[in-house]
C-alpha cells in the first residue's frame, strides 16, 4: 500500500510539473495575445526614447500586436529599470535597457540600488549603438587629440570638461580618458547633454564627452570641433576625425547602446519571439535610414551576445568609480 502511495504521488508531481511546462509553452505559443508595455526609464524625446519608439514600432507590426512606449523617468533610470525588474516575466512588460541602467547605476549606487542589472532580467538584443564623442570649442588651443592631451598633460587642473550629470556615462567616460591619458580636467556636471552641449557652443566649458548625436548638428555648423570618437571605424559623415582605438586608446573606443530586455524567468521561446522580430524591425530600409539619421547604427544581435555587452560595461563601470573615487552626490 505504501509502494502504490508513493507511486501515486510521484505520478501526481510529475503530472503537475508537466502541466507548469505546458502551460508555459502554450503561453509562448499563443504569444503575444495583447498589446506590449516597453519601459523607457528616461524622458521622452531623448536618444533612448526615440530609438525604443522607432524599433519597437515595427516590432509590433511583425509581432501583430500594439508595442506601447511608456515613460518611467528618475534617478539616472533607476525608477523605470525597478519597475520592469519587478513586473511578472510573461513578455507583456519589457524595458529599455542603457549603460546608464544597467552599468553605471551599479556602479555609482552600489548599496541602494533597487534592481541588480545581472540577475533581474534576461537580454533580449541590442537595438543600436551610438557614437560617442570629445569635443571643445574651436577656440580651444588644440587642433586635434594628441594637441588636446598634451595641452591637458601641460595645463593640469586649468581646463574643464561637461557632462550630462554626476556618474552619468558621460562624466565616466570623461573620467575614463583622464584615467587613460593620466591628464587632469575639472568636471562641470550639467542636468542633461542639452545645456552642456548650449555651454560647450558658448565656450563657458572647453570640451566635452558627449553621445554624438547631441552635438552632430554643433560640429557639421563648426561651433564644436570633434577630436575623436568612440566607434570601430571612420564615419562617413566625419570621415576626418579618427577613431580612439586610431588614437592609441582602444579601451575608450565603446559606443553607447540601447537595447531590449525582458524580466527574469521570461520563457526562452518568448525571448526568442521578440528577439525575431526585433531582427526584422532591425532589417526593414526605412528603420535603418530613420535610426542613422539619428546618429545610430542598428545591432539585433544575439541574447548572449547583448549579456555580455552588458557585463563588459558593468566591469567598466566598477572600474572606473573605484579608480576615480565617484560618488554619487
Amino acid at each position: 500500500m505504501a509502494t502504490l502511495t508513493k507511486k501515486f504521488a510521484a505520478l501526481t508531481l510529475a503530472t503537475g510539473v508537466a502541466a507548469i511546462f505546458g502551460a508555459g509553452t502554450a503561453l509562448a505559443a499563443d504569444y503575444p495575445s495583447q498589446p506590449i508595455r516597453v519601459i523607457v526609464p528616461f524622458a521622452p524625446g531623448g536618444s533612448t526614447d526615440i530609438v525604443a519608439r522607432i524599433v519597437t514600432q515595427r516590432m509590433g507590426q511583425e509581432l501583430g500586436q500594439t508595442m506601447v512606449v511608456e515613460n518611467k523617468a528618475g534617478a539616472g533610470g533607476a525608477i523605470g529599470a525597478a519597475e520592469a525588474a519587478r513586473a511578472k516575466p510573461d513578455g507583456y512588460t519589457l524595458s529599455i535597457a542603457t549603460v546608464s541602467t544597467m552599468a553605471v547605476n551599479s556602479a555609482c549606487r552600489p548599496n541602494d540600488l533597487p534592481y541588480d542589472p545581472l540577475k533581474d532580467f534576461m537580454p533580449v538584443t541590442n537595438f543600436a549603438n551610438v557614437p560617442n564623442v570629445i569635443e571643445v570649442h574651436p577656440k580651444f588651443p588644440a587642433k586635434n587629440f594628441k594637441e588636446f592631451v598634451k595641452v591637458l598633460k601641460d595645463n593640469p587642473g586649468k581646463y574643464t570638461h561637461g557632462s550630462s550629470g554626476t556618474c552619468s556615462v558621460l562624466h565616466l567616460f570623461g573620467e575614463a580618458f583622464k584615467q587613460a591619458t593620466g591628464t587632469d580636467a575639472i568636471h562641470v556636471p550639467y542636468k542633461g547633454s542639452g545645456p552642456a552641449v548650449t555651454d560647450a557652443v558658448g565656450g563657458q566649458i572647453d570640451s566635452m564627452f558627449d553621445n554624438l548625436p547631441s552635438s552632430m548638428s554643433q560640429i557639421q555648423a563648426g561651433k564644436l570641433r570633434a577630436l575623436a570618437i568612440a566607434w570601430p571605424e571612420r564615419l562617413k559623415s566625419l570621415p576626418d576625425v579618427p577613431t580612439l582605438a586610431e588614437e592609441g586608446y582602444p579601451q575608450l573606443n565603446q559606443p553607447a547602446w540601447y537595447g531590449l530586455l525582458a524580466p527574469a524567468g521570461t520563457p526562452p521561446e518568448i525571448i526568442k519571439k521578440l528577439r525575431d522580430a526585433a531582427v526584422v524591425a532591425l532589417k526593414d530600409p526605412k528603420v535603418i535610414d530613420t535610426l542613422e539619421k539619428q546618429g545610430a547604427a542598428p545591432s539585433g544581435n544575439t541574447p548572449e551576445e547583448f549579456g555580455k555587452e552588458i557585463k563588459q560595461q558593468y566591469d567598466w563601470a566598477k572600474e572606473v568609480v573605484a579608480k576615480g573615487n565617484i560618488k554619487l552626490e
